[in-house]
């Protein structure tokens, strides 16, 4: 190969890597069956009855540009843990798990050693969800030995559903265990319903551990979602500024509340906003920074 045909090559090569589209991991989708014997405690929202299996969701998402998922448990029940890393193990889509397990209890550790060895076990979540309080534990001796133990495993915390009082306790968290990687979820929802926590968000940002997953990001209007840019280019815009490019996050809350019949539009809304920044940029927000963050397991081929 000449020289004049290597630089051609290359610069083609280059062009292509720059059009292709980014590789979306999707940071925040639920699976559950209810209609197990058992049934199951949570059963998604809208026009939500059938179950939510990896079959169902990569029919939905493949097309979308979505090549992995870590799914976030969507039951208190301690042997839901087990069903959720079972379900995920025969789908390569599933790269990562978000257990939940209650950190105050005696039984945490041997959970935690148990659950731990699965590879594809990436944390657990705790918050204000199922009976849970963070804002009560953070001062509990006990709960912040067991976060230790989260920490020295190299695994995240996930919160659940931010309130200013949440975020705060956040803050202590991180405080005690400055070491433990925290995923705040669902923020861009509580900022865009017009609940602020301008101080805790600032002082959260600080910390290299804490990162944010854009997740509930999309509002409707009536029946239909909103899909103008310029409608969450503010909120969006704040969150960027304050915690930077390396620790912001694609999650989509499938199939939850309204977000079960609207992929696309949360992908999109996504994509559009990226649409004016770098490459790199939307490189970090729908992969890079979930890898750091969690630590996912590379299953598939067309994942980066």
């Amino acid at each position: 190969m000449d020289r004049r045909t290597f630089l051609a090559t290359t610069a083609a090569g280059l062009m292509e890597a720059q059009t292709a589209p980014v590789p979306i991991i999707d940071t925040h989708i639920h699976l559950f069956d209810q209609t197990r014997p058992q049934g199951a405690p949570y059963s998604g929202g809208g026009e939500n009855k059938e179950p939510s299996l990896p079959p169902r969701y990569r029919k939905l998402a493949q097309p979308l540009g979505i090549v992995g998922a870590v799914a976030v448990e969507a039951s208190p029940w301690i042997e839901d843990n087990l069903w959720l890393l079972e379900t995920m193990a025969a789908d390569p889509m599933m790269v990562g798990a978000v257990g939940d397990l209650q950190v105050e209890k005696p039984e945490f550790r041997e959970y935690l050693d148990r659950y731990h060895k699965n590879q594809l076990f990436r944390g657990i979540r705790y918050g204000n969800l199922w009976g849970y309080d963070l804002t009560k534990q953070v001062d509990n001796p006990v709960f912040i030995e067991g976060l230790k133990l989260l920490e020295q495993a190299d695994l995240s915390l996930d919160t659940a559903n931010p309130r200013p009082d949440l975020l705060a306790a956040v803050i202590k968290v991180s405080d005690r265990v400055p070491g433990l990687r925290i995923i705040i979820d669902h923020l861009p929802g509580m900022l865009l319903k017009g609940t602020r926590a301008d101080a805790s968000i600032r002082e959260l940002a600080k910390r290299s551990q804490v990162y944010v997953k854009i997740s509930e990001v999309m509002q409707m209007q009536g029946p239909a979602p909103v899909l103008d840019r310029s409608f969450y280019k503010p909120t969006l815009d704040y969150l960027f500024d304050a915690f930077g490019e390396d620790r912001v996050m694609f999650g989509s809350d499938w199939p939850n509340s309204v977000a079960v019949n609207h992929l696309p539009a949360i992908v999109r809304i996504a994509q559009d906003y990226f649409a004016a920044r770098s490459r790199q940029a939307a490189e970090k927000f729908f992969w890079r920074n979930s890898l750091a963050a969690y630590k996912w397991v590379r299953r598939d081929s067309s994942q980066p």
